[in-house]
């Protein structure tokens, strides 16, 4: 009893410390990611993506990257793209780029990983689009498209919104508040994601022996086991995605936990294959099918699996071939107490909690000025929400007796 305890409080100092090194990286890029999300038109996105030309994809890339991180935002807004005339390859770009390219992912990946799995990110989301497109271009699923638009025609169509100068919003009173309004919206569509998955990575680093990591991704085991043979390579990239596949963590919420499996001796590209499977989780199958159907749902979830397998890869024997390939001692490891020192984090955090609290005022006040009608939740926002009371409890009572042992 008294070991389960001591890993219970070990758990919910995890979590909640790699939660503190991550804060400023979250609220930085959600500040970020709301002033682009005001100053850029979605209109002027829609009206470039028509056809599956280079030149949409790239357009299509750079209206992700500039966009939300959350993958169900970014399904919903794919989803209004491709609705409103957007070829399925742009779409699809938007929706890799709108995941895999933000700012904010970047920063949190750098916190916990290092720099090498920084560049797999970007450059791997990069290679993910182009192989997405090339795997569009030769199944040409020309019926299965057709299908997805009828099935999309409701008549209905999507709300413009006018886009603000970047002086103009930072300047006013009324640019304040439309900033705090995206900035909250932005935390309330992945807090449940980032609450889940910290306490996730937490009880993963106190509770699962080593033995879990090396019987799951063979090869962890081995001597060299950051760069073992092509087999395990392989393997590992292959089952990362399926491990990944009946979590509810978004991009956000997963970069801790795979913090945890790089430092248990998973190779770099099944710990990318990791990192890049948010779009191929149950979640989101089930999203997708509900907006196009189950066809060309499985059809995108197919083609994105084959897509992070060969980019995962690509970009280990890249880094194998520069000799630059991260040891697992770049990772943080679990065991490290030290998570709330005064360093630059201290400060960082305390500079944009600062932040936050003046975007909470604006908030606050621009809400109070007009009464907002409460929405009933569907089943899978009721099961968050009990999921997330659970990690609450679980991290309040560990802190307790972390308190008291």
């Amino acid at each position: 009893m008294q070991n389960f305890l001591s890993s219970w409080s070990q758990a919910a100092t995890i979590s909640i410390g790699f939660f503190w090194m991550a804060l400023w990286a979250f609220m930085l890029g959600y500040f970020v990611s709301s002033l682009i999300q005001l100053t850029v038109t979605r209109s002027a996105m829609q009206k470039t993506m028509g056809k599956d030309g280079p030149k949409s994809i790239a357009l299509g890339s750079f209206f992700g990257f500039i966009s939300s991180s959350c993958s169900f935002a970014a399904l919903a807004t794919t989803k209004s793209l491709f609705k409103k005339g957007a070829g399925l390859a742009p779409s699809m770009a938007f929706l890799l780029a709108s995941t895999n390219l933000v700012i904010e992912l970047g920063m949190v990946i750098a916190v916990f990983l290092g720099w090498q799995f920084v560049v797999g990110e970007y450059v791997g989301g990069v290679l993910l689009i182009l192989l997405t497109w090339l795997l569009i271009k030769i199944t040409r699923p020309k019926r299965l498209i057709e299908q997805a638009r009828e099935r999309l025609d409701d008549g209905a169509d999507d709300e413009e919104t006018k886009g603000q100068s970047l002086k103009e919003t930072l300047s006013s009173s009324k640019g304040w508040e439309s900033i705090s309004k995206k900035f909250v919206m932005e935390w309330k569509m992945v807090w449940k994601d980032v609450l889940i998955g910290f306490t996730v990575a937490g009880v993963i680093a106190s509770f699962v022996p080593n033995a879990f990591f090396e019987a799951l991704f063979i090869g962890s085991d081995t001597e060299n086991a950051s760069n073992p043979a092509f087999y395990y390579v392989l393997a590992q990239t292959v089952v990362a995605p399926f491990a990944a596949f009946f979590t509810f963590i978004g991009s956000m919420g997963n970069i801790p936990l795979a913090a945890v499996l790089f430092s248990q001796g998973v190779t770099f590209a099944g710990v990318m294959a990791f990192i890049f499977s948010d779009l191929v989780v149950l979640p989101v199958l089930r999203i997708n099918a509900k907006y196009y159907g189950w066809k060309m749902a499985l059809y995108l979830a197919f083609i994105m699996f084959s897509a992070i397998v060969i980019s995962a890869i690509g970009m280990h024997y890249a880094l194998v071939a520069l000799d630059a390939l991260p040891d697992s001692s770049s990772a943080i490891q679990s065991t490290d107490r030290e998570f709330f020192k005064v360093n630059y984090q201290l400060f960082l955090n305390l500079g944009f909690i600062g932040l936050t609290a003046v975007l909470a005022y604006f908030y606050i006040r621009q809400r109070a000025k007009k009464s907002e009608q409460s929405t009933s939740r569907s089943l899978k926002e009721k099961i968050m929400l009990g999921l997330t009371s659970l990690c609450a409890l679980w991290l309040t009572v560990g802190l307790i007796i972390a308190a008291l042992i």
